[in-house]
């Protein structure tokens, strides 16, 4: 597998491929996406496709494409809607800050230990940006476990699983506040850089911000496995009673009867009908009580049996065949025809035999339909003119 040689190379790759690769994205949690699909939005030239895979940026398995993993992890980050909690990532960039300290503090060259600060306040920075969106993706994916997760068992081990990462992300987070204050200070006296102050102010800010919305994650795991311990317990309840009523001893092991005796929640009384007499002034006067009774007629079928009617004989002038012919106007030919002059679309296309008659307005609608079919093999210029109130583009053939 080959890599692109150059920045330029990448973006030029993925800005040719954009249509496809948001495709991907949009379908990247489906279990499939297939090479037929792929070919139609790559206007079936396999040789983007094979550039793609040969460059790393997709795989195929057999008739399926995916994005590696590489790029769609880069995508979900630069977007904001990761899923994976990467806590690896806090506790590299917090031995990566301490290792560039002791290089700094030991180097007495100038222009390498500028190399290191620049280091030190870049990870600073991924600090405070990495442990936010970690905070966001928790909060998220505990509200999405809760709601989405259908299995009993599953959602209160993901949870409970989550509230471990929540752990770590304290652990971390009080980490990186030890490292600003108490663990570093002759690096910070030896620095005296106004940047690197700003970006320790801004980082405690983050980090302050990150303390309380684990603080309100915290109760809202509890509360979530507080509901499904609750849940568990009806349940089971519940599958007892079902169990004894197939049985037929609900009566005889429990006191079901006497609980529902002491209980007078409406649901349980019968449901009394009590109809409701109009006045027959309000009938007939009122147009709403005409369209009440409209309303009310459609509910009920009539016992009134239609007896179905013959319909007369067909004549015969409706049996004869006749054959209507209508000219279609091919788009694809008239393109064809265009890209063989040099002439522009709209004074082409005003002058085009169509073998039958065409309207001006109708000629402006193909016009424009042309630009938007073949947009690729045209090319449409910044000069204007006007013709009978129609302010039109130069377009010509690339």
């Amino acid at each position: 597998m080959q890599s692109f040689n150059d920045i330029k190379e990448l973006l030029a790759a993925l800005r040719r491929e954009d249509k496809l690769l948001y495709e991907m994205f949009g379908k990247r949690k489906s279990l499939e996406f297939k090479l037929s699909y792929a070919r139609e939005l790559v206007d079936y030239d396999e040789a983007r496709i094979e550039y793609l895979i040969e460059k790393s940026v997709l795989r195929q398995n057999g008739g399926l494409l995916e994005i590696d993993d590489l790029y769609l992890r880069f995508f979900e980050q630069v977007l904001e809607v990761n899923e994976e909690i990467n806590l690896a990532s806090i506790d590299e960039n917090i031995k990566s800050i301490q290792e560039n300290i002791v290089y700094f503090l030991n180097e007495n060259n100038e222009h390498r230990k500028h190399a290191y600060l620049r280091e030190i306040k870049r990870t600073f920075r991924k600090i405070g940006i990495v442990t936010i969106r970690s905070v966001i993706d928790l909060r998220r994916k505990v509200d999405n476990t809760f709601k989405n997760e259908p299995n009993f068992k599953n959602k209160q081990l993901k949870l409970k699983h989550l509230d471990e990462k929540r752990i770590m992300v304290r652990k971390l987070q009080g980490q990186a506040i030890e490292l600003i204050n108490e663990n570093q200070p002759v690096f910070f006296k030896t620095s005296q850089d106004e940047e690197l102050k700003r970006i320790i102010t801004e980082l405690k800010i983050q980090l302050n911000e990150c303390s309380h919305n684990l603080i309100e994650i915290e109760k809202q795991i509890i509360n979530y496995l507080n509901q499904i311990k609750q849940q568990g317990l009806f349940l089971e309840k519940l599958r007892k009673l079902k169990y004894l009523k197939a049985h037929f001893t609900i009566e005889a092991e429990t006191d079901i009867e006497e609980q529902l005796s002491k209980n007078n929640l409406l649901i349980f009384e019968r449901r009394q009908s009590e109809p409701l007499n109009l006045s027959i002034d309000f009938v007939i006067n009122d147009e709403r009580a005409f369209e009440a009774i409209k309303k009310a007629a459609t509910n009920f079928k009539t016992r009134i049996q239609n007896i179905p009617q013959l319909a007369e004989t067909i004549a015969t002038d409706f049996l004869d065949n006749n054959v209507e012919q209508e000219i279609m106007i091919n788009l694809e030919e008239v393109r064809n025809h265009f890209l063989a002059t040099g002439d522009n679309l709209f004074s082409f296309i005003k002058n085009y035999n169509f073998n039958k008659e065409v309207s001006f307005e109708e000629r402006v609608t193909i016009y424009c339909q042309l630009i938007s079919l073949y947009d690729r093999e045209l090319k449409v210029t910044n000069e204007y003119e006007n013709l009978k109130g129609v302010e039109y583009a130069m377009v010509y053939p690339k």
